[in-house]
């Protein structure tokens, strides 16, 4: 009796660790994307699961190629948010839908998260990324002649600091990068404490060694800042003050406002269940073909 006794309480505590793990790692836009990906189409494109770019378990990319590509095939790589710590490509089956049935391939990575991992660890994942593309474009069946990076919210920074980034690019890595679109990217805070991501960077390094604002250079990408005219997480100064500073350095940079939405329901309005009543993809669209004008 004892023995079982002491199974049972073994049990009961090792589905308690299981259920606090569960309630430390959910968030409630995890039910929302879970929602919008058992509802998505499966038709006109294919996927390829968990290919890897590198070595580690967290760098690994789904791959939507889409059904009827566009003449000059564009590739739209999307970076997730969740202010560096939370998320996972499976839960943005509704992102690659969305634009494959459009004519984009579009790449979904993961990428390190913090607390264990911190700035510039997820950036360096994306420029791993980008270089594993290059090099690998013939095999995946994808041209990267036109690359789109897109990010929402921490993606959104990780996507811009893969151009404006305190270090030295490789120029390949670059060259095919014709477009940026941030979607509420934090490009201009101050993150010493922040109850949010202040475990995502080096609390010693002052943030302006860090935010891409600091960093931009001329470069003939061209930018596309989305706001959610409700965001109430990301402020609107991130993207307006990024805007005024490409411009002052001769960068194409255009700000695009979507009213009525919020953080997290601007990128969930990106989904074919709920484009039709937002503008926010039909926005976006327009960006990716001025993008190639």
């Amino acid at each position: 009796m004892p023995n079982k006794v002491y199974s049972l309480k073994a049990k009961l505590s090792s589905h308690l660790n299981v259920a606090r793990q569960v309630y430390r790692d959910f968030r409630l836009y995890d039910l929302g994307s879970y929602a919008l990906n058992r509802l998505t189409p499966k038709e006109g494109y294919n996927v390829e699961k968990h290919l890897a770019y590198g070595l580690k378990a967290r760098q690994r990319f789904d791959l939507y190629r889409t059904a009827q590509p566009l003449t000059h095939r564009p590739l739209i790589v999307f970076v997730h948010g969740g202010a560096w710590m939370h998320g996972d490509k499976k839960d943005y089956q509704f992102i690659g839908e969305a634009f494959a049935r459009e004519g984009y391939d579009v790449v979904i990575p993961n990428y390190h998260l913090a607390p264990e991992y911190i700035f510039p660890h997820y950036v360096d994942d994306l420029h791993l990324l980008l270089d594993y593309l290059q090099a690998s474009s013939h095999r995946l069946q994808i041209s990267v002649e036109n690359i789109v990076l897109m990010g929402h919210s921490a993606g959104a920074f990780n996507v811009m600091s893969a151009v404006y980034y305190p270090k030295q690019h490789k120029s390949e890595r670059l060259a095919n990068i014709r477009a940026i679109i941030g979607l509420a990217g934090p490009y201009h805070f101050d993150y010493k404490d922040d109850p949010l991501c202040a475990d995502a960077f080096d609390q010693s390094v002052p943030y302006q060694q860090v935010m891409p604002l600091y960093f931009v250079q001329p470069q003939p990408v061209k930018h596309y800042l989305f706001i959610a005219e409700k965001d109430t997480i990301v402020g609107h100064f991130n993207s307006h003050d990024l805007d005024r500073v490409l411009k002052q350095h001769g960068n194409h940079s255009h700000v695009i406002s979507i009213p009525k939405l919020g953080h997290i329901t601007i990128v969930g309005s990106l989904s074919s269940l709920f484009s039709r009543f937002f503008p926010t993809k039909s926005k976006v669209l327009w960006a990716l073909e001025d993008a190639f004008k």
